[in-house]
């Protein structure tokens, strides 16, 4: 009895791993977000997961576990890689150690604006696609956060204002920005953001207006200055052996859904950026427009760091700006 136990355990993690639904047979995948459901990157995939449910006819049922709750953001692309759950959402540019080429999107003042960041996507997705496909890994689509913002305790008019500042980094390219600005960088995660702060952990950081008006930054910061730095995208992959596993009609399905959810996401991602940039100014925080001195030095230090990044990148780096400059 207790083998007979035993065997219909191991058979039950093994169904699990493979995203199996147990006693039906409809697929159920476990599917680990970041960001807690009011993050409109989760109600994008929580639509994405209604759409794949709805064209399978319910053969292919995705749950999602917002918030870090099944795994935490670090451990997500691995638990995909590993086999833990068939499908996962990470902020792209966390990858970045890996490989240079996944944080292109992330360089400041590299693309600034929804024109040139779905221009960048584009001349970044064949490299992305090539660099999973070694970890068996597919990408399925990719959605940005709203132009990134610097958010303080006091008014910054010039880069040396940001000097001494402990700055809030969520991957190797912050980190090397404040450092090169001359803050103190320390990792936090978004829904640490406000105990951060609360016990001074940091003092600054540069952010979306939707991580901003989230995490209620008027609680902990007095200025956001409109700088544009760069549009950070998050991305959804699917581990190839769980997908080779659909059958075509299932796998199709996937693919149709992940495209609606991508072109849905961009369009969520602009009405945020007004939406959330009047909640903020609404809750008492000071919109400012950059100076051209603090412009200037930003774009500087970026320049500088593209530089940097075009080294390590290597050959995928200069594909990838090849076909973004064209």
């Amino acid at each position: 009895m207790k083998l007979q136990k035993k065997v219909v355990g191991t058979l039950t993690g093994v169904a699990l791993g493979l995203g199996i639904s147990c006693g039906a047979m409809a697929a159920s995948w476990d599917m680990p977000t970041p960001y807690p459901d009011k993050t409109f990157h989760t109600q994008n995939i929580i639509e994405f997961a209604a759409d794949v449910e709805k064209a399978t006819g319910g053969d292919l049922k995705i749950k999602i576990h917002s918030a870090g709750s099944l795994f935490k953001h670090p451990e997500i692309k691995n638990a995909v890689r590993g086999g833990q759950v068939p499908i996962g959402e990470f902020f792209l540019s966390r990858l970045s150690n890996e490989h240079a080429a996944f944080g292109a999107d992330s360089q400041p003042f590299l693309a600034t604006n929804y024109d040139e960041a779905a221009k960048l996507w584009n001349a970044q997705r064949d490299v992305i696609t090539a660099l999973l496909d070694k970890q068996g890994l597919m990408p399925l689509f990719s959605v940005p956060w709203p132009p990134q913002g610097l958010y303080t305790k006091k008014e910054i008019k010039t880069v040396d204002d940001l000097k001494g500042i402990k700055f809030r980094a969520y991957n190797a390219t912050l980190e090397t920005f404040a450092n090169k600005v001359g803050a103190a960088p320390t990792q936090i995660e978004v829904p640490d953001i406000p105990q951060a702060f609360a016990t001074g952990r940091v003092d600054a950081m540069i952010t979306s207006p939707s991580t901003g008006a989230n995490s209620k930054a008027w609680d902990f910061v007095t200025h956001y200055t409109d700088i544009q730095a760069w549009l950070p995208k998050n991305i959804v992959v699917v581990s190839k052996k769980a997908f080779r596993k659909l059958d075509g009609k299932t796998q199709e399905a996937v693919l149709a859904a992940a495209k609606t959810a991508e072109t849905r996401g961009w369009e969520m991602s602009k009405k945020e950026t007004t939406v959330k940039t009047n909640i903020m100014k609404d809750n008492g925080i000071i919109i400012v427009t950059p100076s051209p001195e603090l412009m200037a030095g930003l774009k500087e230090v970026g320049a500088s760091m593209l530089e940097g990044w075009k080294e390590a990148a290597g050959s995928e780096g200069v594909t990838l700006l090849k076909t973004y400059g064209k």
